[in-house]
């Protein structure tokens, strides 16, 4: 009897053990998932800094678009490059100001210091496909609108 009880506890010991582990699994992918997003991000950010097309482009998926109010409705990978890029030339820094995710969104706000040294901000919402961005809905905040508005 004491040997078929021992087994009992053992068992259970086992499905509780198993459970923890499965869920420090869990938690651990997802902050995994979300330490890749901000890297993801942070490169695309680096990128305008260092003025490096290929960094920001390495982040983007194939159909990604982009979206401003600056007429830019779901615009593709191509006109986004020909349209939005050349204001890298007035980006010298961005600092993450407040973050937000949700499964594949981040919400951020971010601050652009321009090379003539005002101070922008903006609200992006990245959507994710598969490790890469797939979109960008980009909202003008405080400030002198995006950098190398001419207003």
């Amino acid at each position: 009897m004491k040997k078929d009880c021992l087994f009992t506890k053992n068992k259970l010991m086992m499905k509780k053990l198993t459970l923890v582990l499965l869920i420090c699994m869990v938690v651990a992918n997802c902050f995994a998932q979300s330490a890749d997003k901000v890297n993801i991000v942070n490169a695309y950010y680096t990128g305008f800094e260092k003025h490096d097309w290929n960094l920001v482009a390495g982040q983007l998926a194939d159909n990604f678009t982009f979206t401003s109010p600056n007429n830019d409705d779901h615009i593709p990978l191509v006109k986004f490059r020909e349209k939005c890029w050349p204001t890298n030339r007035f980006i010298k820094k961005v600092n993450f100001i407040k973050m937000a995710e949700n499964g594949d969104k981040v919400f951020l706000l971010v601050e652009i210091t321009t090379t003539g040294n005002t101070i922008v901000r903006n609200v992006d919402y990245f959507s994710f496909t598969r490790g890469k961005i797939s979109s960008i809905e980009t909202y003008f905040g405080p400030g002198d609108w995006f950098p190398g508005n001419k207003k």
